[in-house]
């Protein structure tokens, strides 16, 4: 592992977007990033044309980018996938043999995931599980729901940290299915925090302040969380050659960390 291992930009003329991605584990094997919010991890099925991570991520390998040239790399895969809003660690393989191994696994229950939730409400338990099977809603394109037709989908639930009105919560999905730990927190009662698809709303500060708040003039309040409020905290998986246990952990976001800070200040559990 290189804990120096310098990170890894990507821009996007379409979009004029730019990101500076940290690289949190990386061998001959293997390389992990701490994946931004608002960037998908493959082409989207309805729109070909959108910035997507693994087509930049070719197009620097292709055409000899210097992340990609310093690494000499002619080959990198993504082993998962995270959602648009998702933050956290992504693993990839810089050969086909790993990628194959890394998918074997990712098939099973042998990867131990480990993802940060901010949501709505206080859960009335410390832990709790959910096992309901999912299935894609044919009538919302882009949206899952609990179906008996659906697979087989498990997610075990610790509360981190209590708020009034809202919790940290940490998500051990067994399964990988799309949207899992989404539906099954909204299931659950305690939807994510802006969460659009699954019924969550943005987090404001005038919320927590209330009779305290003041803006300015002429302005419009920002969310303290305004895009989705889950990250992948960390991963442990088989090493594709040595078998041996890899772990790998993002740190929390910034948006979700300031969140923290004023969930902290204005809204302690209540007693």
């Amino acid at each position: 592992m290189n804990a120096a291992a310098p990170a890894i930009k990507l821009s996007s003329r379409a979009t004029s977007e730019f990101w500076e991605i940290p690289v949190l584990h990386e061998d001959d094997q293997l390389l992990a990033i701490d994946k931004p919010a608002r960037l998908l991890t493959s082409p989207d099925r309805y729109d070909a044309e959108r910035p997507n991570l693994m087509r930049l991520l070719h197009d620097g390998v292709a055409t000899g980018r210097p992340w990609a040239a310093a690494r000499g790399l002619n080959y990198l895969s993504n082993a998962h996938r995270l959602d648009f809003e998702t933050t956290g660690v992504l693993l990839l393989a810089k050969d086909r043999v790993s990628l194959v191994s890394l998918a074997n696994h990712f098939g099973s229950e042998v990867p131990k995931k480990t993802y940060f939730a901010l949501v709505m409400g206080s859960p009335a338990t410390d832990e709790f599980s959910i096992d309901l099977p999912l299935a894609p809603d044919f009538n919302e394109p882009g949206r899952m729901r609990v179906s008996r037709l659906g697979k087989k989908s498990f997610t075990s639930f610790k509360v981190v940290e209590r708020f009034a009105g809202a919790a940290l919560v940490e998500c051990h999905p067994r399964t990988g299915r799309t949207h899992q730990i989404r539906v099954h927190l909204m299931e659950a009662g305690h939807p994510i925090y802006a969460d659009r698809v699954y019924d969550g709303r943005e987090l404001m500060l005038s919320a927590l302040k209330h009779g305290d708040y003041r803006l300015k003039r002429q302005r419009e309040e920002r969310p303290l969380i305004g895009s989705l409020a889950l990250h992948a905290a960390s991963l442990e998986i088989p090493h594709p050659v040595t078998g041996t246990i890899v772990r790998i952990e993002a740190p929390l976001p910034k948006p979700i960390q300031v969140a923290l800070k004023y969930l902290r200040r204005y809204a302690p559990p209540l007693a």
